[in-house]
């Protein structure tokens, strides 16, 4: 009597134990497939042409442009500066003019 209900508990044992190794066959079969599918892959350089700037002289176009930005800046302070002189001058000397020599109204 054991043996007969033992049968089916074997029997679906045995079909889990089946379909398990079928599994992981299929499984296999799918890693192999993705590895076969992935190309080699090969480090790549960067190619620079022969007229490419080199590393120093990219610097010295920037501390050129420096430079370059430092001296226009100067030169606009100075003109700023000569023209807010003359802007003053011609101020004061408008006050002058309006305070001392501009006529003074008729005397009553």
């Amino acid at each position: 009597m054991t043996s007969q209900h033992n049968r089916p508990d074997e029997l679906e044992q045995r079909e889990r134990l089946l379909r398990e190794k079928e599994v992981e066959i299929r499984l296999r079969e799918m890693e192999q497939e993705m590895s076969a599918n992935n190309p080699p892959l090969h480090k790549t350089v960067k190619h620079q042409a022969e007229d490419y700037p080199k590393p120093w002289m990219k610097k010295a176009i920037l501390a050129g442009k420096l430079f370059t930005l430092g001296v226009v800046a100067l030169v606009a302070v100075r003109i700023a500066s000569v023209l807010a002189g003359f802007v003053i001058i011609g101020v004061l000397g408008w006050v002058a003019y309006k305070l001392f020599l501009e006529n003074r109204k008729k005397p009553s």
